[in-house]
């Protein structure tokens, strides 16, 4: 199974109330909606922050994470490159995320516990 794990940051244009509301009501449904790009994606799961009052949450520069995981690195790079992925999702991200300061990763999954 493969992941990818972005760190993401929100534009700054937009209050963290925002950026959190709109990437949980709109951009979750739109990612669902895609059946094109969904197909491919085992597992999606959006983390968003917790209250700035955790100590730990202190400090960071992203927003929140998104995981998605598919059967290979083939059908991820399948998954981003079709068609409706990218005249209808990407736009999407456009509008809430500040993509130069996003981080992503690629990673095999090896589960301990």
């Amino acid at each position: 199974m493969i992941k990818i794990t972005i760190f993401v940051a929100r534009k700054a244009e937009l209050t963290f109330e925002e950026f959190d509301s709109y990437w949980r009501e709109k951009h979750a449904p739109l990612i669902k909606s895609v059946t094109e790009f969904s197909r491919h994606v085992r597992k999606y799961v959006q983390s968003h922050l917790a209250s700035s009052d955790v100590p730990l949450a202190q400090g960071s520069d992203f927003d929140g994470v998104a995981e998605l995981w598919f059967d290979s690195v083939e059908s991820l790079n399948t998954a981003f490159n079709e068609p409706r992925y990218m005249e209808l999702i990407r736009p999407d991200e456009l509008k809430f995320v500040d993509l130069d300061r996003c981080v992503s990763i690629v990673c095999e999954e090896f589960q301990v516990i």
